[in-house]
């Protein structure tokens, strides 16, 4: 089993007046997030703009992070290459970095037997030396993988201890039940399903930062068994959870700018496509989050 659980904010992109990744908002949102005490850093998912980023900028945002983590949380880094030699490449150079594990995503052609997204994962698994994570998304992502496909590269593959889970709680609870103890699951999107998750046997959360500080404290009552004071922290969280994750567009528009409010940067420059925010969204976004400290 992983030794890795707890709540892993994945980081957003942030951009300069040029439209290059700002390397200094890049450690400033390291800095905070550990600083608001995240079991881990995460990176290179939706959250983090990865398919607006070319492969140099991916290999340049690992780095960076890496050494602004410089060992103080655990690392984890998405891989998402569309090829076998790609992903174990990627996937050596984020280690080399500092990575501590990283997450592989399917290839996002579709169409193929689902056999064949098994042996393209447990290649890249069997080409490497670290912890390995699968991410198993069928609400965002064009592939997705069955849970009997999931326990096979588990029972096949012996690096491979985790999973990022970020179908319905009914589908990861099953999942759970099923691997008895052979995987360590981290749930998703935005933790809308949180204590269900926690309940089924996850060991943690993969959210944007938005709202960590109190992510945190949900992620605490629940492993502490104080469900009562978790179900209230949850449903204070739910509205703004909903608002985040209507869509990955929406997300980055208004996730990204109240996270952004939070650890004090002023100016957000936004790469494109981008949606442009609404002043009844932003206002909507405030009444929910009213009264939040900064980070």
């Amino acid at each position: 089993m992983s030794q890795f659980s707890g709540v892993y904010p994945i980081l957003y992109a942030f951009y300069d007046q040029a439209g290059r990744l700002d390397d200094g908002l890049m450690r400033l949102q390291v800095d905070k997030c550990i600083a608001a005490g995240a079991h881990g850093i995460a990176v290179l998912g939706l959250v983090t703009e990865v398919q607006k980023l070319d492969v140099n900028e991916r290999r340049h945002l690992v780095e960076v992070v890496g050494r602004a983590i410089d060992g103080r949380v655990p690392y984890a880094v998405t891989v998402g290459e569309q090829s076998v030699h790609g992903q174990i490449e990627f996937a050596r150079m984020a280690q080399g970095e500092g990575a501590s594990w990283v997450i592989l995503q399917p290839p996002s052609v579709k169409g193929y037997p689902e056999a064949e997204y098994v042996r393209f994962l447990g290649a890249v698994a069997d080409g490497l030396d670290l912890p390995v994570a699968v991410q198993n998304n069928p609400v965002n992502m064009d592939v997705s993988l069955s849970n009997a496909s999931l326990l096979r590269l588990r029972d096949e593959h012996p690096n491979i201890t985790m999973l990022k889970g970020e179908g319905p709680a009914v589908g990861v609870a099953e999942l759970v039940k099923a691997a008895d103890g052979r995987y360590a699951v981290f749930a998703g999107h935005g933790g809308k399903e949180y204590i269900s998750n926690m309940l089924s046997g996850c060991v943690g959360l993969i959210p944007a930062p938005d709202a960590l500080d109190h992510q945190l404290v949900l992620h605490r009552l629940l492993v502490e068994g104080r469900l009562a004071e978790a179900e209230a922290l949850h449903a204070q969280l739910l509205p703004l959870v909903l608002f985040m994750t209507n869509s990955i567009p929406g997300l980055l528009c208004y996730g990204k700018r109240l996270f952004a409010e939070r650890i004090g940067i002023k100016t957000i420059h936004a790469r494109a496509p981008e949606i442009t925010p609404t002043a009844f969204g932003l206002d909507e976004v405030r009444r929910m989050t009213r009264g939040w400290a900064p980070l």
